[in-house]
């Protein structure tokens, strides 16, 4: 069974969001084991100079690399990363169980995005759209893309 790791910087509070999380891991038992790390984001006030937006990314870069496992394949969201459709997205995921990697790893940035070292392991920069979504529901709606992935992988319905 291949591992699934989805590290996301901050922490969720709102139960509702908790709540679609845990259904999304439930549900995906029966394909991957999934593991959530989240990471505390650095404080960030809103007049930071860019030289501070650096520092927070940086710090906050190397809370993420320290949790990716070796040899695991690194797949960072980024606004400019490639767009896909759900099964693109689910063929990715099973080319990359084909070519034999037993661990994916999907990262979640903060508000600052993602700095250049994370970015920079990432095998694969992957763009939901152009808009920008709050990091907690843009993790509620990673699960759901992983979870009908795998629908799509294993012939079961899903919805179009």
């Amino acid at each position: 069974m291949i591992n699934i790791n989805l590290i996301a910087l901050g922490k969720i509070k709102e139960n509702y969001f908790k709540d679609s999380i845990n259904e999304y891991k439930k549900m995906l038992k029966s394909y991957a084991d999934l593991s959530i790390f989240e990471i505390m984001d650095e404080p960030c006030p809103e007049n930071l100079s860019e030289k501070d937006m650096e520092r927070v990314k940086n710090t906050e870069g190397e809370k993420i690399l320290s949790k990716i496992k070796e040899g695991a394949y690194v797949i960072a969201l980024a606004i400019d990363g490639k767009s896909i459709d759900s099964v693109e997205f689910a063929g990715k995921i099973n080319n990359l169980m084909i070519e034999g990697y037993s661990n994916i790893t999907f990262i979640i940035g903060g508000s600052l995005g993602l700095s250049e070292e994370v970015l920079n392991r990432a095998d694969y920069k992957l763009s939901f759209s152009k808009m920008t979504f709050p990091h907690k529901l843009m993790r509620v709606i990673l699960m759901e893309q992983i979870y009908r992935a795998f629908r799509i992988i294993n012939n079961h319905p899903y919805h179009k």
